[in-house]
């Protein structure tokens, strides 16, 4: 990918109109990860995560204690 002034105003219309990284990639022909990347060496403001936190005091999910196990064959 030849980075020009162009194709980088480009990025920076798509990146500002709030498209995905995929999509900015699928319209201009190249990864998502060389969105990535270009973006970053940029400095374009980042992204919020998609992935969704849940409640930070959630409840605490305790496993039960294993039991001690003993040999299997007798002892020779």
């Amino acid at each position: 990918m030849d980075w020009n002034e162009e194709t980088i105003a480009r990025l920076r219309q798509l990146w500002q109109d709030g498209h995905s990284t995929a999509e900015i990639g699928r319209r201009m022909g190249i990864t998502k990860n060389a969105v990535v990347g270009k973006a970053h060496r940029l400095v374009l403001s980042p992204r919020p995560s998609p992935i969704r936190r849940g409640p930070a005091d959630g409840p605490i999910v305790r496993r039960a204690p294993r039991r001690p196990t003993g040999p299997t064959l007798p002892a020779l």
